[in-house]
């Protein structure tokens, strides 16, 4: 026995000192010196800065794990009731009466409903409650150098990141948010921060983690620049027979075929919408049979925030829960 116990704390110790020397040799790498040498040729930062910086970063083996296991690998049946929840639909309406005035007004200026804004930031953040715990240079550092699969995705936007916090004049080393390295209450990637984010209350800056005018209006103007309808319908649900609605599914999430080629092949809609309307034909998982949806520009704009058609759908829903709630609240009180 105390042999066993000899051999797990030598194993432990030396976890701990090989995690500390990889993490005390990260800027000796060739590929970060190489980004280091990028950084200072492309945008004219300081190499020993940058050295200095890594130095302090820290590579996370947990990270590696989360990211081959996220939520969005849950059928529908089990990552439906992960979002759309009493508790969250409650918050919503709650997060909707304290910023009516600012929702109001992104809607009038990007044609965004406060249901849709609202429902990203509760699915993203539960309304701010919990904006992730890992430190976002570790997170995009430990996936830009040691995550192959999306490397080069994740080098950028330690790009952008380092960018930003140059830009925001931010320490790069405190802001902390998801394990992919999404940032604030509406989870913004950098590159999304820097493109998309826009300064809503006027007071110089944009900040996306605790300025709610800021987080109501990038949502809406994210929308916005990614093709959201004014007005237009998002999803319809639908009901097939034959076997020529198949093809449909196969071509994926992007509204490709109009309604009624869906028609022709066998998709059975009930909702009044015209032939010409681009869709994508949706599969859910039940416990029992499946289900099937039909979805239009405003659904495909939702999943350019995240482009799980499962994130898209519980969006979707919580936004018309949260809707329907408010409603009622506000039929109630007279």
């Amino acid at each position: 026995m105390k042999m066993k116990k000899t051999v797990l704390i030598l194993l432990v110790v030396s976890a701990i000192v090989g995690s500390s020397l990889q993490a005390a040799s990260l800027e000796q790498r060739d590929d970060v010196k190489a980004f280091i040498q990028s950084m200072v040729e492309k945008h004219g930062f300081e190499s020993t800065e940058l050295l200095q910086l890594f130095k302090q970063v820290e590579l996370r083996e947990d990270i590696i794990e989360l990211m081959t296991r996220p939520a969005e690998g849950k059928p529908w049946h089990e990552y439906r009731p992960i979002f759309v929840t009493k508790k969250r639909i409650q918050g919503g309406v709650k997060f909707w009466n304290e910023n009516r005035e600012i929702l109001l007004r992104a809607e009038k200026e990007y044609g965004v409903p406060p249901e849709i804004i609202t429902a990203i930031i509760g699915v993203e953040t539960r309304y701010g409650g919990y904006i992730g715990k890992h430190r976002v240079i570790d997170a995009l550092t430990t996936l830009g150098f040691d995550y192959p699969k999306r490397a080069k995705f994740f080098s950028s936007e330690l790009e952008h990141f380092l960018l930003l916090m140059r830009d925001e004049s931010k320490d790069p080393l405190i802001p902390v948010g998801s394990y992919a390295g999404a940032m604030g209450i509406p989870q913004f990637i950098p590159s999304s921060y820097r493109h998309y984010a826009v300064d809503f209350d006027g007071d110089g800056k944009r900040d996306l983690w605790e300025n709610r005018a800021d987080v109501i209006g990038s949502v809406a103007s994210y929308f916005q620049r990614h093709g959201w309808q004014a007005g237009q319908p998002v999803v319809s649900q639908v009901k097939v027979e034959g076997d020529g609605y198949i093809a449909l599914l196969k071509a994926g999430i992007k509204p490709k075929h109009n309604l009624k080629h869906f028609r022709e092949n066998g998709v059975i809609i009930s909702d009044k919408f015209s032939d010409e309307l681009p869709a994508a034909l949706l599969k859910y998982e039940t416990k029992s049979e499946p289900e099937y949806w039909i979805g239009l520009q405003n659904f495909y704009t939702i999943t350019r925030y995240n482009h799980s058609k499962r994130y898209a759908m519980a969006v979707y829903q919580l936004a018309m829960a949260i809707r329907d709630a408010h409603k009622n609240q506000k039929q109630v009180s007279r």
